[in-house]
């Protein structure tokens, strides 16, 4: 779409080339390459008649015509964001809508399958794209690029509205075969003596929920592994004596396909709040409000199979 020559979409990426004052972080957080990136900069550059950001060393910095125009900018893009949202009728039968969530794969993996199995039933032209968990996740549902953030309570911003989804216990799973298991219940000395799988996310904000807790412990573990994806973490302990703490719903689901052995925590241990996310302009968001529900649906169910 174009309005006097531009192309709006444009303005999307320079907002984004703003924020992040960098070509390939705002090509990873608009998820486009990054010479599609450098093209986009290009065309804003000539349509503005402005450099709009400036190689000054090893940083690109924008120029006084961009640092006047950004605060504008925003309020522009946010406003679209609520005509859109707010001026449309949903109808999940007919409608043709895309939505971006940004969630973990330890919900793509328990929760999403039989989120998208009953959108293909019933709003077959619903669209989901699924967006990792990163350190700007948070700036990019403010600058309205994602629909929803589906994260634990502790990752979240407190600029926007949340809802409870679930509460979720952790386990420790391990080899069926590892003689830790043969006894009834795991003990503090087994889990302490053996070596352990973490899970660590992003580049920044890299502990995920169970290891923040675990490393507040009075007695530290043995670290052999790391990983960057709770779907990994099963697979590793499988034929050695390692050991992981994970959620209970991805252990059981694991349990079905893997010879592993799972054991309540040796000690009190918190659970996580699983919320949603949405943006404070889409609170009245019809479709949203349908997938919210939808969803919220679907993690009841998964309570009552646990």
């Amino acid at each position: 779409m174009r309005f006097k020559g531009l192309d709006l979409n444009l303005l999307v990426a320079m907002d984004v080339l703003l924020d992040e004052q960098s070509v390939s972080r705002a090509a990873e957080r608009m998820n486009v390459s990054q010479p599609a990136m450098s093209a986009a900069l290009t065309r804003i550059r000539d349509y503005f008649a402005d450099p709009i950001l400036q190689l000054h060393g090893k940083r690109m910095i924008p120029t006084a015509h961009a640092i006047r125009i950004q605060p504008r900018l925003k309020e522009l893009l946010r406003d679209l964001d609520v005509l859109i949202s707010e001026s449309s009728q949903f109808d999940s039968t007919k409608s043709e809508r895309r939505f971006r969530i940004g969630t973990s794969d330890f919900l793509l993996a328990v929760l999403f399958p039989a989120v998208t199995q009953e959108i293909e039933r019933t709003a077959p032209g619903v669209r989901i794209e699924t967006i990792q968990p990163s350190d700007s996740m948070s700036s990019t549902l403010d600058q309205g690029f994602l629909d929803l953030i589906i994260s634990p309570e502790y990752m979240l911003s407190s600029d926007h509205p949340t809802e409870l989804l679930f509460e979720e216990d952790y386990v420790v799973v391990g080899w069926a075969k590892n003689p830790a298991f043969r006894r009834r219940k795991l003990t503090q000395e087994d889990f302490f003596d053996a070596g352990h799988v973490a899970v660590e996310l992003g580049r920044v904000r890299r502990t995920s929920f169970a290891e923040a807790h675990l490393q507040e412990m009075p007695r530290e573990r043995r670290i052999d592994m790391n990983v960057s994806s709770f779907l990994v973490a099963p697979e590793m302990v499988v034929n050695s004596m390692r050991l992981t703490v994970m959620q209970r719903r991805l252990a059981l689901l694991f349990a079905e396909r893997l010879d592993i052995a799972i054991s309540e925590m040796p000690f009190p241990f918190p659970k996580m709040r699983e919320m949603i996310q949405y943006h404070t302009t889409r609170e009245n968001d019809p479709g949203l409000r349908w997938l919210r529900d939808l969803i919220k649906k679907h993690a009841n169910l998964s309570n009552n199979r646990k």
